[in-house]
């Protein structure tokens, strides 16, 4: 046994080398070192990091809706508006919640409680909504509860003064307030502004409870006027909605413009719909049939033919045609006049609605030349109101024309308009010869047109369209007490898996004071189902009731006598060719 040994045996204790010491103490010394370096990068240079980490705790980024612009008539009265709402919303994972705050905050939000705890039991999500929208006495029972993880949130609800009268024009906002239909859509840009957002901060429970600063302000959306006059638009949809009751039509449209602006005073179809009212209607029901629909037009085109064969100089308003009895045939197709007469001015082929006589009026023309007075009138082109969804019409290329296509075009078949479109180009006759913009919003300043026709073939056509309205003409329906009038009736065949079956379109164009004309009024009737289906019958009688009315609304001045009207007889009562 060496002297190490009995040191050990003797002592019980063993004597460590020194400088495992020495190391152990430099170890944590360093260890030391290393947590004051990482916490001076934290909180001194790199503080970002902690502060994220707190933030996701307790700070939250909360976005702020934007006002959306108010929509009104041109007189100032809203159609719509903007109302303050709350959301209710949850942070998942910092809720706190029993059973019956389950079934009570179920009941006040209109879902199931079995709804309601998926949504906040479903951490996997930072925010969920669970009700958008809410009235505020609803809200007020949510704030009521007090469940941790639970808040409001402000938003705002469309709201249309007008409901139905107004739907199709206006059109309507989804739950995030962004346009979805109509004019809504069309000036969504303009109208619907900026969301803005804000920094809060929330307790341990999740309740917010304060508002650090706005990272970024809403910004309001515009206001905007539309051209509209509340008052005739919904005189506009009465005698529309009663027009397609009474003959039990599928469907009708009606437009008012101001004939010196190309404005739109009114826009209203029939079957229509509820904007206020969130369950989406049918599709059919949506549908801006003056704008997005297309029909063939009918007499309603007889004018802009003789206009054009007036313009060549190949026809004056007392070239008489040979209307041959009321038969006329072209490579084997014949044309048919309901009443034939042996020959007619070209004026009383206007009156009559001869449609041998416009077709031979036509087949006179290059067919380049009636192409381009068509065409230079508005048809197959867009009117420019820019409203969502409108359909261009139809005006084939002239180079692929055949003349028994030419004659028919002549008098509106083989050709196709939406009504705004055929409302549009009667402004020619209405503003000697200049065809007129269109828009939905209200102008200050008129817009320039475009010169279509002379002052004299306008002038002319005017004249002729006025002894349509008169008795022996195919429209003595439209006439107004103390107005001259001017227009032209339409009945066209409907076209079904490219085949014309008896269904109809009834149709009436027209102006007045006929003398200087300041509203246009065009009415479309689509496939009356009674006995009476002629323009001059079925949409003759409408466009008489709303253009009285809203020239009276407007205060313009008579230019007939009060008792200018004449009544028609039976015999009056004649429709136009078909």
């Amino acid at each position: 046994m060496n002297y190490a040994t009995a040191t050990i045996q003797t002592s019980g204790q063993i004597a460590l080398p020194a400088w495992r010491s020495r190391v152990l103490f430099v170890l944590l010394l360093a260890g030391l070192a290393t947590l004051l370096v990482r916490a001076v990068y934290l909180q001194g240079i790199n503080d970002g990091f902690l502060q994220q980490k707190g933030d996701a705790r307790y700070g939250r980024i909360v976005e702020i809706h934007a006002h959306r612009g108010m929509i009104t008539d041109r007189h100032g009265e809203p159609l719509a508006v903007s109302t303050p709402v709350e959301s209710v919303w949850a942070s998942p994972g910092d809720v706190e919640v029993s059973s019956s705050q389950i079934a009570q905050l179920a009941q006040i939000v209109g879902l199931s409680a079995a709804e309601v705890k998926s949504k906040l039991t479903d951490t996997s999500r930072g925010f969920v909504y669970l009700k958008r929208q809410l009235p505020p006495d609803q809200a007020a029972k949510v704030v009521k509860l007090a469940i941790p993880g639970i808040s409001l949130q402000r938003e705002y609800r469309r709201y249309y003064p007008g409901g139905e009268v107004t739907s199709h024009l206006i059109g309507f906002t989804d739950v995030d307030d962004n346009g979805q239909e109509g004019i809504e859509l069309a000036l969504q840009a303009q109208l619907g502004g900026k969301a803005g957002s804000q920094q809060v901060i929330k307790d341990r429970r999740g309740f917010i409870v304060e508002d650090v600063a706005s990272v970024r302000a809403p910004k309001a959306g515009s206001n905007i006027a539309l051209s509209i006059d509340s008052k005739i638009q919904s005189l506009a949809f009465r005698e529309i909605k009663l027009a397609v009751e009474k003959h039990k039509a599928k469907a009708g449209s009606i437009v008012v413009l101001d004939a010196k602006t190309g404005e739109v005073l009114a826009l209203a179809n029939w079957p229509s719909y509820n904007s206020n009212i969130r369950a989406k209607p049918n599709v059919s029901v949506l549908r801006n049939h003056a704008v997005t629909d297309q029909f063939e037009p009918g007499s309603t085109m007889k004018p802009f033919t003789v206009a054009t064969a007036l313009e060549a100089g190949t026809v004056k308003p007392g070239t008489v045609i040979n209307t041959a009895n009321g038969t006329f045939t072209i490579n084997g197709r014949t044309i048919h006049d309901t009443h034939p007469e042996r020959s007619l001015t070209v004026a009383q082929v206007i009156q009559k609605s001869s449609n041998v006589g416009t077709a031979k009026i036509a087949l006179g023309l290059p067919p380049v030349t009636l192409w381009h007075g068509l065409s230079e009138s508005g048809f197959g082109a867009l009117s420019g109101s820019e409203f969502p969804g409108e359909a261009p019409g139809m005006l084939r290329d002239y180079r692929k024309w055949r003349p028994i296509e030419q004659a028919t075009m002549s008098y509106g078949n083989g050709i196709s308009v939406n009504l705004l479109q055929l409302a549009r180009a009667y402004t020619v006759f209405a503003n000697s010869g200049e065809l007129k913009p269109v828009t939905m919003l209200r102008q200050e300043t008129p817009a320039a047109g475009i010169k279509v026709f002379s002052d004299s073939t306008a002038q002319s056509l005017r004249d002729m369209m006025e002894a349509v309205v008169r008795p022996g003409g195919t429209a003595p329906l439209a006439q107004i007490t103390g107005y001259r009038v001017a227009g032209k009736t339409g009945t066209a065949h409907k076209l079904e898996n490219g085949k014309y079956v008896d269904r109809y379109v009834a149709s009436f164009v027209g102006m007045a004071p006929a003398s200087n004309p300041r509203l246009i009024v065009a009415v479309m009737v689509n496939d009356p189902g009674g006995r009476e289906y002629y323009g001059g019958l079925v949409a003759a009688p409408v466009f008489s009731n709303v253009m009285g009315a809203s020239l009276r609304l407007l205060g313009v001045p008579n230019d007939a006598p009060l008792d200018n009207v004449m009544l028609p007889s039976a015999a009056d009562l004649i429709g136009e060719e078909v």
